[in-house]
């Protein structure tokens, strides 16, 4: 059968699903083509799960001091029943999905089951870009589009010889499968990924050695907080060893423990665990798309786009992870919206990376837009730095949350924003009014100039725009 429609969309994730919702509400007919769930890898892999399990782990570390809060707990009577904890994460998912599959026909978008393809051109269409979908049932449906975008998103990366295995080697994928908890576990890569799963086993009192190739935590973060959030898992009891070189050859699993040898600074080590959890980044899911029948150009392992996300061929689009960007869910949606506001005629590019907001959701969190220091001064610009900590603020004293701080980044000529640094209690939810200061190009005495209610935690960003020019009235 072949079907015609305004916008086919090959991936049903944030990216594709976002693109789908877009192109509706401006009446094109959508068909969404996804081989597995609805919601893609932030859904059902990732960033929902995984923060699931992150409240969870955070609730049961905060039982386990509720002594602190003056609240007694008979010794023993706090206990982990993880089936339960994962119980919730999947029900939480759940849920989603059902809101997610009611926006599909709320917007009467067609979502297509199975596995789709990029055709050339054919007796289908002169040019390519339609695609054939395989359906569950082995049959053959063909859509022939006036648009197509790609949305197919990544996948975790691996190590050579140290592949997912059951019970012995896993990615966040099958991390977020467990049955039960290890009792401990090495996690390679000090990225976004290896810090957040470090934070929450830690808090479930699994035994965490983390260990990074780089010379610190967080390479592409504030090297302030990078620092700090060291400090503070190092506190909660995290082995966290940077600039470690893994000897990859080396590895042997043998009565449930995993063993690697690494070199260090100080000498050789051997790192011994019941689990390993390989965080090392993602990589795009290019292959098997049928790519070879277009002329889209496919460079380092991602699909080439431009500032519209069009691909070599106009009428092909490409969004989310699978075009190399920054990998991070907002991102994806706001470049499938960028991507099909381009097909209706519009002309707005999508923001330069640097006005993306970053999330990290370890405890303490943190959270990021701009530059940093280091890249700022790369860049030639003279800045000048507001800093306030948490400690400094009164409803983190409430909260019993004082570690941390805000950071502005400043250009010393201009006034202008050029980067805002939190790590510290509910970080991640604070950075949105530092996303909107550096939209609207406001300066940092007209962010300290609004009136922040007392007692917040958004406080510490008034706070830290003021101490840009050294008005901070709290620090």
């Amino acid at each position: 059968m072949t079907i015609q429609c305004d916008i086919a969309i090959i991936g049903g994730g944030i990216a594709g699903y976002t693109a789908a919702i877009r192109a509706a509400q401006a009446g094109m007919k959508v068909i969404l083509v996804e081989k597995e769930k609805l919601g893609g890898t932030c859904l059902h892999k990732g960033c929902i799960p995984s923060k699931s399990l992150l409240r969870s782990a955070e609730v049961y570390s905060t039982m386990l001091k509720a002594d602190t809060y003056g609240i007694n707990v008979e010794e023993g009577a706090i206990s982990l029943d993880f089936t339960k904890v994962q119980r919730r994460k999947d029900n939480t998912v759940e849920g989603l999905y059902k809101g997610l599959q009611y926006l599909m026909r709320k917007h009467e978008i067609t979502v297509m089951r199975g596995s789709g393809r990029v055709i050339g051109p054919s007796i289908f269409s002169p040019k390519s870009g339609s695609v054939a979908v395989e359906l569950p049932d082995g049959e053959m449906e063909t859509i022939v589009p006036k648009n197509l975008i790609i949305a197919t998103g990544s996948r975790p990366r691996f190590l050579p010889g140290l592949e997912p295995k059951p019970d012995e080697i896993m990615t966040s994928d099958e991390a977020l499968a467990m049955d039960e908890l290890p009792a401990s576990v090495l996690i390679i890569g000090g990225g976004v990924i290896g810090v957040e799963w470090a934070s929450m086993l830690i808090d479930f009192g699994v035994e965490v050695t983390l260990v990074e190739a780089a010379s610190r935590l967080l390479p592409g973060e504030d090297a302030e907080a990078s620092t700090e959030l060291t400090k503070q898992l190092r506190r909660r009891g995290v082995r966290i060893l940077t600039g470690i070189q893994l000897k990859l050859d080396t590895y042997t699993y043998t009565e449930g423990q995993a063993s690697i040898a690494a070199d260090t600074a100080d000498g050789s080590v051997i790192l011994n665990a019941e689990r390993l959890l390989v965080s090392v980044g993602r990589q795009a899911n290019v292959e098997g798309i049928g790519l070879e029948n277009t002329d889209v150009r496919v460079e380092k392992g991602v699909i080439r786009v431009n500032g519209y996300f069009q691909t070599n061929e106009p009428h092909i689009y490409a969004v989310g992870d699978v075009n190399g960007g920054l990998q991070l869910a907002h991102a994806a949606a706001h470049e499938a919206i960028v991507a099909v506001d381009h097909i209706l005629g519009g002309k707005e590019q999508a923001p330069d990376h640097t006005r993306v907001p970053r999330a990290i959701y370890s405890k303490p969190e943190i959270a990021s837009i701009g530059l940093t220091e280091d890249e700022a001064r790369k860049q030639g610009h003279a800045i000048i730095v507001g800093k306030v900590p948490f400690q400094a603020i009164g409803k983190a004293h409430v909260l019993g949350e004082t570690e941390g701080f805000a950071k502005v980044i400043a250009d010393e000529k201009t006034n202008d924003v050029l980067g805002v640094h939190l790590i510290g209690p509910h970080a991640t939810d604070l950075l949105s009014e530092a996303s909107l200061a550096m939209l609207l190009n406001a300066t940092p005495w007209e962010v300290g100039q609004v009136i922040h209610p007392h007692p917040t935690l958004s406080e510490v960003m008034g706070e830290a725009m003021l101490a840009v020019n050294g008005k901070s009235i709290a620090f």
